[in-house]
């Protein structure tokens, strides 16, 4: 998935806070910071909670461009420029949605998250109220999303400071090359050595997918599901 990182000039405080903590709590890792720079993690446009699933299910297991061109596709078949409703993707026919080139399996998630919103089984609106883990119980509820996916919208909508994707591969990839491991970081082992990084491990994210991708623009993070 591709993540667009320029910051919002309000988080900027608590992101200068967090690397300096983090440089603090690890000698590391305060190289790793100083080599890639400024944290430019950003969080999306409160409220856009629907898209932002949409687009995480759309981008799974495919690369940038081509989510990209199917996501765009998908949005061309609602008459208004702005995103679908959840409303107005619960009435569309699958078929009309696998002419966007969403696979089968993906149509049943996006129809599945759509229906559970529209109908107020899935309590969206008031996701960003629920503490952490209630999050990610509520998501993985939904067909489709899985824990990545989950951490995904935590860190990028919903802005939560101390999430740490241990089973995301290019984070266990940025993990084993910054401390020099024969072989990658197990999802355990690499939740252990993040306690250090508690209370910012969203930004300790950052740096690690910065530090694989080489980028400060954006940000391919690699997922399991």
């Amino acid at each position: 998935m591709i993540f667009d990182t320029r910051s919002h000039p309000r988080t900027a405080p608590l992101l200068e806070r967090a690397t300096r903590e983090l440089s603090q709590a690890d000698p590391l890792f305060r190289d790793l910071i100083r080599r890639i720079g400024p944290c430019e993690l950003a969080i999306r446009r409160r409220g856009a909670y629907f898209p932002a699933l949409v687009e995480a299910i759309v981008y799974q297991q495919l690369s940038g461009k081509a989510a990209s061109r199917i996501l765009e596709r998908f949005r061309a078949l609602f008459p208004s420029r702005r995103f679908p409703t959840a409303e107005q993707v619960a009435r569309i026919s699958d078929a009309r949605l696998r002419s966007a080139g969403l696979s089968p399996q993906k149509t049943s998630y996006v129809k599945d998250l759509a229906r559970r919103t529209a109908d107020g089984s899935f309590p969206l609106r008031r996701i960003s109220a629920m503490e952490d883990a209630e999050v990610m119980r509520r998501l993985t509820e939904i067909k489709g999303i899985g824990p990545w996916t989950a951490e995904m919208f935590l860190i990028f909508t919903l802005g939560r400071p101390d999430i740490l994707p241990v089973t995301d591969l290019g984070i266990r990839k940025a993990v084993q090359r910054l401390y020099g491991m024969e072989s990658l970081p197990s999802p355990s082992s690499l939740a252990e050595l993040g306690r250090r990084w508690e209370p910012h491990r969203s930004v300790a994210a950052w740096y690690l997918w910065a530090s694989v991708d080489g980028q400060q623009g954006q940000k391919n993070t690699e997922s399991p599901e």
